[in-house]
C-alpha cells in the first residue's frame, strides 16, 4: 500500500510542475507575441493566428527563467529556426568538450625527424 501511495504522490508533483512549467510559458509565450512582429528571427517566415503556433519563443541564453520584462533574452523563431539553434547550441557543447579531451591525445608525430632527414639530403 505504501508503494501506491508514493506513486500518487509522485504523480501529483510531477502533473503540478508540469502545470507550472506550462503556466510559465504561457506567460513569456504571451507577451513574447505582444513584444515582436509575428516572423521568425532566422528565416523570415512570417505568421498569421492560423499557423502562430509554429511560432517559439527561444531564450537567447538557453536559460527558460530568465524571463526579463523588456523580452530582451527572447527572439521568435519558428519550430524549425528553434530546433536548429538549440541543435547547433548541443553541437557547440559537444565540440568544446571533445577538443579540450583530444588536446593531449596525440602521439605521433609526422615531422619529429624532419630535420635530420633534410640535413642527410645536403
Amino acid at each position: 500500500m505504501a508503494s501506491d501511495n508514493s506513486t500518487s504522490k509522485l504523480d501529483r508533483v510531477v502533473a503540478e510542475a508540469r502545470r507550472a512549467r506550462e503556466e510559465r510559458e504561457k506567460g513569456y509565450r504571451e507577451r513574447a507575441l505582444k513584444l515582436y512582429p509575428w516572423v521568425c528571427g532566422r528565416c523570415a517566415r512570417e505568421f498569421t493566428r492560423e499557423n502562430l503556433r509554429e511560432l517559439t519563443v527561444h531564450h537567447r541564453d538557453h536559460n527558460h527563467d530568465n524571463n526579463p520584462p523588456d523580452g530582451s533574452n527572447w527572439e521568435l523563431l519558428c519550430i524549425y529556426c528553434h530546433d536548429n539553434e538549440h541543435s547547433r547550441y548541443i553541437d557547440s557543447e559537444y565540440g568544446d568538450a571533445s577538443a579540450d579531451a583530444q588536446k593531449g591525445s596525440a602521439t605521433h608525430n609526422p615531422f619529429a625527424d624532419l630535420a635530420s632527414l633534410l640535413k642527410d639530403k645536403k
